[in-house]
């Protein structure tokens, strides 16, 4: 079970995310997704972490699911996913679709503060082009761990079509 409680992870929980991510975490926004049992699986991330345009809006931070999409990963899966985007329209254009919520829930997350210094910064083209995992190409799928992080907050075709063929989600309690 995924639960989207959006809210900023208690002590327990940093403690747990610094153990997935070994070392201690900076530019939480809030736990985007946990599992039945209250461990992370996908935290919000700020726009700007170290000075610097963070690249993604939901950071995969649960170990048995990056194992899972790493096994699938090294599979080619993403050449197959890449080939049918070609050759599929409406896949394609369900991706596309992706992408754009991405973007919109990226922006549309931010406080008023966080937008004005992305503009201020200069950073706002990058988080109002950039899709999911930061990726120019929208033809493209660059980590299925980035897709799959916004699958499980969002509406995410890729994410969708690893469920079916591999049952990602049926590894979380």
């Amino acid at each position: 079970m995924v639960i989207r409680p959006d809210i900023l992870p208690d002590e327990r929980q940093l403690a747990v995310i610094a153990a997935q991510l070994g070392r201690a975490p900076r530019g939480i926004e809030a736990l985007a997704a946990t599992d039945g049992e209250g461990t992370p699986l996908v935290l919000r991330m700020a726009p700007i972490v170290d000075d610097a345009p963070f690249p993604t809006l939901y950071w995969l931070s649960d170990e048995r699911l990056k194992i899972e999409l790493s096994r699938i990963e090294a599979a080619g899966v993403i050449k197959t996913l890449e080939a049918r985007l070609k050759e599929d329209p409406e896949f394609l254009a369900a991706y596309h679709q992706s992408h754009e919520d991405y973007v919109a829930t990226r922006w549309n997350t931010m406080s008023e503060a966080q937008r004005a210094e992305v503009e201020r910064r200069g950073y706002d083209d990058v988080l109002r082009r950039r899709g999911i995992g930061g990726i120019a190409n929208w033809d493209q799928v660059r980590c299925l761990h980035t897709q799959y992080a916004h699958h499980l907050c969002g509406h995410n075709v890729i994410g969708q079509w690893v469920d079916a063929e591999y049952g990602v989600i049926d590894l979380l309690p």
